[in-house]
């Protein structure tokens, strides 16, 4: 019955949430999209709290930023902006876009999942993006904690060095990232990895490229199988 009814609530959630939100053109469509972007996207909570730490000279990790905090990071030498959320019709990505353009900054897109093991094609796409993205540079999720965090640690094995053991800090509770959650996919992955590379060697870049199989990771995490076994 309570199931049922947190169901009927989350649908009903759903539907509001996708129903606005999707025009900033007009004043009025403008405030309904404001009220869209805190309601919604929390954004209001993102005034005072940036998760935004830096994790290799000029390059820094953060949840979703408000137009302040752009301008801010726009003085700091911030040139270039990586959305891990993508290109959204939402009231979040189009005051991104807004104030990335206003402010003169480069706005890339590498689209990841919080709680899903991203396709092969993506994560490539995620490092050849970082690779080719004018520095200093930023990237952010929503929330700054799972996706940032993955992509953190991917930036540091593939274009810093670090080994994966110490890449894996950047998803920890520091960052309010929850292994215990649907997210804990995303630390999965990674210890996939460092077990396959304590086997036998393997370069990040190189395992996804030829080895990295998301439908079976993810089945793997589900059925709470050790990384391991998928080695």
């Amino acid at each position: 019955m309570l199931t049922q009814l947190w169901e009927k609530i989350e649908h009903a959630e759903r539907r509001l949430r996708r129903s606005f939100g999707k025009d900033i053109s007009t004043p009025s469509a403008r405030a309904l999209a404001q009220l869209h972007y805190n309601l919604f996207d929390h954004a209001w909570l993102r005034t005072v709290w940036t998760n935004f730490w830096q994790i290799a000279p000029g390059v820094w990790r953060s949840n979703h930023p408000t137009h302040r905090r752009f301008e801010k990071y726009k003085r700091m030498g911030i040139r270039t902006v990586i959305t891990l959320r993508g290109e959204e019709k939402y009231s979040h990505y189009l005051f991104e876009k807004e104030s990335c353009e206003k402010l003169g900054l480069t706005l890339e897109h590498a689209k990841l999942w919080a709680r899903m093991a991203p396709k092969r094609a993506r994560i490539l796409h995620l490092i050849d993006t970082m690779r080719h993205a004018e520095r200093p540079m930023m990237f952010h999720c929503k929330s700054g904690a799972d996706r940032a965090g993955f992509a953190s640690a991917v930036y540091l094995m593939v274009f810093e060095g670090v080994p994966v053991e110490q890449a894996r800090k950047q998803l920890g509770l520091k960052y309010v990232h929850l292994e215990f959650t649907k997210t804990g996919i995303q630390g999965y992955i990674l210890d996939t990895y460092a077990a396959r590379n304590r086997r036998a060697a393997i370069p990040f870049e190189d395992w996804i490229a030829t080895e990295y199989d998301a439908k079976k990771l993810q089945a793997g995490f589900e059925a709470k199988r050790p990384p391991e076994d998928l080695a």
